[in-house]
């Protein structure tokens, strides 16, 4: 059974989707299949992993013209990754899906039809809590949320925590909180106050490895790649592969208590 992760921030400039694109590449060269959901208007998952931004894609399933596995693409540089991607067009969804039957569930009916073939889905949401962000939350089984090392990225958390809240209370009671990651991490003062704030309040919640800044992740997407294939050796590199087996492992142990 796959797990079905949402990346979540509204507040933008946080590391979401270098998260979404270079978290999922690096599953997929540890060994999982993985399909990465690009549900941002701005596509920007979708071009950082090489592909063109004016395909079919999600907002095509949306409104019922394509099914998922019609438009899901393969990357070419990494064999168990893949990609359903999205596009500008996305930006009408919002306004189409309250208008639809049962239209908080339409994308978990979307993820339904290819759930099985992979081990980890990942969705890329858009920095807003808009009614297709609710519809991403319904249909994920967890939530990854990245935070930026600054006090203002702590300020907008408490928004997308009520979000969250919400929508396992009336929509998806099943959904929990994958973790906090602490992204665009600098051997500073400030930098190091916002983290312990973050451990302190939310435990075990908070991701042991924390996303360093580093110059090769802001410059690989315009290569359109993963930084693990942009430059191996890069910290970014590191600190996404150590992420992955992270999350590995704290799913191996969820999975062995329950």
């Amino acid at each position: 059974m796959s797990k079905v992760i949402a990346l979540a921030n509204q507040k933008g400039g946080v590391g979401k989707t270098t998260t979404a694109i270079n978290l999922a590449a690096s599953l997929a060269l540890l060994g999982k299949k993985v399909l990465l959901l690009d549900a941002d208007p701005q596509a920007n998952a979708t071009s950082g992993l090489g592909f063109d931004i004016d395909l079919e894609g999600i907002y095509e399933c949306i409104i019922g013209e394509k099914r998922a596995e019609e438009v899901i693409l393969r990357s070419a540089d990494i064999k168990k990754l893949w990609l359903l991607p999205s596009s500008i067009d996305l930006v009408a969804a919002d306004t189409e899906l309250p208008k639809m039957e049962n239209g908080h569930f339409v994308v978990k009916n979307i993820i339904e039809q290819v759930r099985d073939n992979y081990d980890y889905i990942f969705v890329d949401c858009s920095p807003s809590l808009g009614y297709t962000t609710v519809n991403i939350l319904t249909a994920a089984d967890s939530v990854l949320i990245p935070v930026q090392c600054e006090y203002l990225a702590l300020e907008g958390l408490s928004k997308l925590l009520n979000t969250i809240k919400l929508v396992k209370n009336g929509l998806n009671p099943d959904l929990e909180i994958e973790g906090f990651v602490l992204t665009m991490y600098m051997r500073n003062r400030l930098n190091n106050q916002v983290a312990n704030e973050v451990r302190e309040h939310f435990g075990e919640l908070a991701f042991d490895t924390v996303i360093q800044r580093n110059i090769r992740l802001g410059e690989a997407p315009s290569h359109g790649k993963p930084v693990m294939l942009y430059d191996a050796a890069a910290t970014g590199s590191v600190n996404y592969l150590n992420l992955a087996r992270e999350l590995l492992k704290r799913n191996r142990k969820k999975d062995k208590t329950k």
